[in-house]
């Protein structure tokens, strides 16, 4: 495992009287935000709100510099508590990394002990990281539906945004545990591709028409949606009696306009989905079940890509275009090293 060198590289996001910039940078520990755990990072991840950050197309970071991506996964190298030790395999995502303190996108990295899961047996770095915030948020989205009362008898869920991350997991999941799927995307040539998945039935973006009541024919039972903006106000009309709907994104917008009718005459619930700030208690939760009986049966399927620090920039490019499909990982440290 060896020790913390004096220099490592890590991808910095600077914005001061220079403007916004991004890039490659040679750092040290003291450089990073405190924490009393190190860790020798193995895999982060890219998602839509890394692609924000990196490239200022959101107000994602509140503190400048910092190093991004809000997943890792890494091996402990040094440790001032008694939760972790040296040579534990751990993970976190969210918690306040790329935005508040140092994320993942640094080969070392300092964390507080309260944002860090032990990485679950069943699970390697890579194969966390496949999932990272991304499949943690379809996990969570299905968590609190299920408490709220959704079951696979009630009829099929639809899952927005359905090529990317978020939506990719949120099918192999929701099949995986009975439930009938229906995707919606823009991306018709990855029709094939989601059904299997286990989609059931595929829906063109470009092709729906929801209608102008407030109150529309239900099509299904629920929806893990991702988009937000006029896709989530026209699925508000079109969820059946006592629908969950988890809303865990915003890439087709971040505005709302609808009405209560749902929420009132049907019993719809709208489902606020925040990985960010997700109880320590409900992340070790989830992260087990995704080792466990909810690992998604295709998740090196959707792991489409594999990048270093290097090689980031075009992926964060495509995800903004809207080009991007399923996961991509980072690879910063091989397990063996």
């Amino acid at each position: 495992m060896g020790s913390i060198p004096a220099t490592f590289r890590a991808f910095r996001i600077h914005s001061d009287s220079r403007g916004h910039r991004s890039g490659i940078e040679d750092i040290s520990l003291d450089d990073l935000a405190e924490g009393d755990v190190s860790i020798r990072v193995g895999w982060s991840s890219i998602n839509y709100k890394d692609a924000l950050a990196a490239t200022a197309k959101g107000k994602i970071l509140r503190r400048y510099p910092m190093a991004g991506g809000i997943d890792v996964a890494g091996t402990v190298v040094h440790s001032a508590c008694d939760r972790f030790q040296v040579g534990d395999e751990v993970l976190a995502n969210g918690s306040g990394l790329s935005e508040t303190r140092d994320g993942g996108y640094s080969e070392y990295l300092k964390l507080n002990s309260e944002f860090i899961v032990p990485l679950p047996p069943g699970l390697s770095q890579r194969e966390a990281m496949g999932l990272g915030t991304a499949g943690f948020t379809a996990a969570l989205s299905l968590y609190r539906m299920e408490v709220n009362g959704q079951k696979p008898e009630d009829g099929p869920i639809v899952v927005t945004g359905a090529t990317g991350g978020v939506g990719t997991v949120a099918i192999d999941l929701l099949t995986a545990m009975g439930y009938e799927v229906h995707a919606i995307t823009g991306k018709v040539a990855e029709f094939d591709w989601l059904e299997h998945l286990g989609a059931r039935q595929c829906i063109s973006r470009h092709d729906l028409h929801w209608g102008q009541k407030p109150l529309e024919k239900a099509s299904w039972a629920g929806c893990i949606d991702s988009v937000g903006g006029d896709m989530l106000a026209g699925i508000s009309r079109v969820i059946n009696l006592w629908g969950n709907i988890a809303c865990c994104g915003m890439a087709g917008g971040q505005g709302l306009n609808t009405t209560v009718f749902p929420m009132i005459l049907r019993g719809v619930s709208l489902l606020g989905i925040s990985s960010t700030n997700c109880p320590i208690s409900t992340r070790k939760l989830l992260w087990d079940r995704l080792a466990n009986e909810w690992k998604p049966p295709h998740l090196a399927e959707i792991i489409k890509q594999e990048v270093d620090l290097d090689g980031m920039e075009p992926v964060f490019e495509n995800m903004l275009s809207a080009k991007s499909v399923g996961r991509t990982v980072v690879k910063l440290h091989n397990a063996t090293e």
